[in-house]
């Protein structure tokens, strides 16, 4: 905080000031940086007002961002349920003629991710059981990987490690204490645990983003975009002014979504409209994880927490 330093002068109508001009006649302004034109400088002093306008602008809204993160984290895996219970039989084909699933093993399949999206999406947006949530949907999102055959295709791969990312978050959220389930052996406390999860799930949510820069025709509104959003990503990663990064890349992979991902405009026969649903929903989910880390802060691990200790 910058502060005037006054000096005590004597009550004595004689005095005059130094003969010799060797006292400074400014008064001290404390501290002062050394060039406060220089172009770092001037940035600095930009993210620090976005910094507040974002935390002004959000305190509304802040008591309700857990629940519309969580909501926003596990939307892709109802509407994931709810695509499966309408296109029942077009999944029990896709899974017995083209990945070769046994009559009944596909119906297992399928069944055994409907219940588990349902419950674990119902549990982690009601806060209960929600490490056990998780892990259910983490379930989910390797054995569809396996069993659809898209393991190695790398968009769905860079969204699922976003998702996993999100569901980091979530996990971060609501850690709870845990006692040493033997006396005497070392443990990870509680915020040690939550500082890994957290930083697993920064890195983990810029993947989405990694995979919208290197797929897509490119133009020149696409090229600024993904150099700009690259640097928020870089940010969010290592924890620096990672709540501006976080609310700039859910304003800009909001708009995104919507103008690129604008299923409903596509005719219902159309076999694009599905596509472009599942990335509009999974997005979402990104968008919630981001939405989290605005709300929580990027825990210990990070760059924003190093800087106050210094």
């Amino acid at each position: 905080m910058s502060s005037r330093i006054s000096i005590a002068r004597p009550a004595s109508n004689s005095y005059t000031s130094d003969p010799h001009g060797l006292s400074n006649s400014r008064h001290s302004s404390g501290y002062r940086s050394a060039d406060p034109d220089a172009p770092l400088e001037k940035l600095q002093v930009i993210a620090k007002q976005i910094e507040d306008y974002v935390e002004i602008y959000s305190q509304p809204l802040k008591p309700h961002l857990p629940t519309i993160g969580r909501f926003l984290i596990v939307v892709t895996f109802l509407e994931d349920a709810l695509r499966i219970l309408t296109q029942w039989g077009d999944q029990i084909w896709y899974l017995q003629n083209h990945r070769h699933f046994p009559w009944g093993l596909s119906h297992l399949f399928l069944l055994i991710n409907v219940v588990t999206m349902i419950i674990g999406s119902g549990a982690i947006i009601s806060k209960r059981y929600t490490e056990f949530a998780t892990g259910g949907l983490l379930a989910v999102v390797i054995i569809q990987g396996f069993g659809y055959g898209l393991i190695f295709d790398l968009n769905f791969f860079l969204r699922n490690l976003s998702v996993i990312g999100g569901l980091f978050m979530v996990f971060s959220d609501s850690m709870v204490s845990r006692k040493a389930v033997f006396a005497g052996l070392p443990s990870i406390t509680e915020t040690d645990r939550k500082k890994y999860f957290l930083l697993a799930g920064r890195v983990l949510l810029i993947f989405l983003f990694l995979g919208f820069i290197i797929q897509g025709q490119w133009s020149i509104m696409r090229v600024i975009v993904s150099i700009v959003g690259f640097g928020a990503c870089i940010m969010v990663a290592v924890g620096f002014k990672a709540k501006w990064s976080a609310a700039f890349l859910v304003l800009v992979l909001s708009v995104f979504n919507v103008f690129a991902n604008n299923w409903w405009s596509i005719h219902s026969a159309h076999p694009q409209r599905d596509f472009l649903k599942y990335d509009f929903f999974q997005t979402l989910s990104i968008v919630g994880g981001l939405i989290l880390l605005v709300n929580m802060g990027p825990g210990g691990l990070s760059v924003d927490e190093k800087k106050k200790n210094y």
